[in-house]
């Protein structure tokens, strides 16, 4: 849950300005965090040495990069690029034990285990005290059933796995309705497991499905034999992937936000290089601003969005891209009328409760909501003044960004905490404001 009683602030306040009259602005958005951290967990599996070009350099992806150093990785940088050597997995059976910080990435507190136990070594992962409260019992149950010892207090981190010796894969089934990473963190691994791995999905749907979609893709454009013969039940058989060569596509849910700002004042953004073809979750974006009254367009220019004279009320299922939640919610604060989103309850497990935090700073700032398990019910009023609390979560600075726009004497405290998935936000934030027709 979302504390009544926000953290101090640690990285500093910052005070966007509004919104010009005529917003019309291209904004060059970094590679995205999901697929970089992907590509480098492959690359630490592969047979051969990788190249990462146009990788995000996050708090995230740095975490990922001393991870897989940890466990053996050559990871070297030149320019935009990283090279990786693979791990010696023969090599670092009988490698001393290490420790890991995850921070608050759950790609690295929920990949990282996984590739942890295959090495056979002891390796203790943690993280910041938020990170403690994440959910990790599902992680720390499919280790354990696969041969690993793991041992943890609460089901969450720290935890310490000793496998004695590498995975061998087979069959397994989870619970995995919490988080798509559960399932993206074994498959991603089982390449290096001499059986491969059959994975199934029981109970609650999986949320995310696009950051499913996004592995699965990223496995098969490896050369892993990666099969989904129903309805989340995975094939992987064994075989390690082959060395990449891959450009990093752009974070489209760090770009939702600047699209957003054309959405909420009726001006123009475009964010060059957005894919034609992409699993990232934020291609959604497109959906979701048309679903407001805007207009968007993909041409070879890249995603163009051109926001309406007024915005509509939403009812969204936001169940398949929980993480542009925040932002939306933003956007339907700024709407007239009475919005729903739903299918988002799994956001109670993410950096912070997010349902909670938005419903007690929308509340903050005047903005009615009515907070359900699994569902907000926002309608849109005048905005007040005050502090937009952050709960170090790096969608509630963006989210509280697009409301700047339209809300004079919003503050966002703690704006560093952004550094997570794109340390350059606030800079971004202000050239596209400043940016001339």
């Amino acid at each position: 849950m979302a504390s009544t009683e926000p953290p101090p602030t640690a990285l500093g306040d910052w005070a966007p300005p509004l919104a010009p009259a005529a917003l019309d602005a291209v904004v060059t958005v970094p590679g995205s965090k999901s697929l970089t951290n992907r590509y480098l967990v492959l690359a630490a599996l592969a047979e051969t040495e990788s190249v990462i070009r146009g990788w995000l350099r996050s708090r995230d992806t740095e975490l990922m990069v001393g991870a897989l150093r940890s466990l053996g990785a050559t990871i070297t940088e030149s320019d935009d690029e990283l090279h990786v050597a693979p791990i010696d997995f023969t090599a670092s059976a009988g490698a001393g034990p290490v420790t890991i910080d995850c921070g608050l990435a759950g790609t690295v507190m929920r990949f990282v285990p996984p590739i942890a136990a295959a090495t056979g070594r002891e390796v203790v992962i943690d993280g910041d005290e938020q990170a403690r409260v994440r959910p990790m019992d599902v992680t720390i149950d499919s280790l354990t059933r696969l041969g690993a010892t793991v041992t943890s207090a609460n089901d969450a981190l720290p935890l310490t796995i000793r496998a004695g010796s590498s995975l061998r894969g087979g069959h397994l089934e989870i619970a995995a309705g919490s988080s798509s990473q559960f399932v993206s963190g074994l498959l991603l691994a089982a390449p290096a497991m001499p059986l491969g791995l059959e994975l199934s999905n029981r109970g609650d749907a999986v949320p995310s499905r696009a950051h499913i979609d996004m592995t699965l893709e990223v496995l098969a454009d490896a050369g892993v034999d990666v099969t989904e013969p129903e309805t989340e039940h995975w094939i992987v058989e064994p075989g390690l992937p082959r060395g990449l060569d891959v450009v990093v596509e752009p974070d489209l849910s760090n770009a939702a936000a600047f699209l957003a700002a054309a959405v909420a004042t009726g001006g123009t953004v475009t964010v060059p290089g957005w894919p034609v073809h992409t699993t990232q979750a934020g291609d959604d974006f497109r959906r979701i601003a048309e679903a407001f009254g805007a207009e968007a367009a993909l041409d070879r220019h890249g995603l163009r969005v051109r926001g309406p004279e007024r915005l509509s009320p939403v009812d969204l299922d936001l169940s398949a891209v929980g993480e542009l939640t925040p932002v939306v919610a933003a956007l339907a604060a700024l709407a007239p009328g009475t919005s729903h989103l739903r299918g988002i309850g799994h956001l109670r497990g993410h950096e912070t409760d997010r349902l909670a935090a938005l419903a007690a700073e929308l509340g903050g700032l005047g903005v009615p909501v009515e907070e359900h398990a699994d569902a907000l019910t926002i309608t849109g009023a005048p905005l007040g003044s005050g502090t937009w609390h952050t709960y170090h979560d790096h969608r509630m600075v963006m989210a509280g960004a697009v409301l700047a726009l339209r809300g004079e004497g919003i503050v966002i405290e703690n704006v560093g905490t952004v550094a997570k998935t794109l340390p350059e936000f606030a800079s971004l934030w202000e050239a596209m404001l400043t940016a001339e027709d």
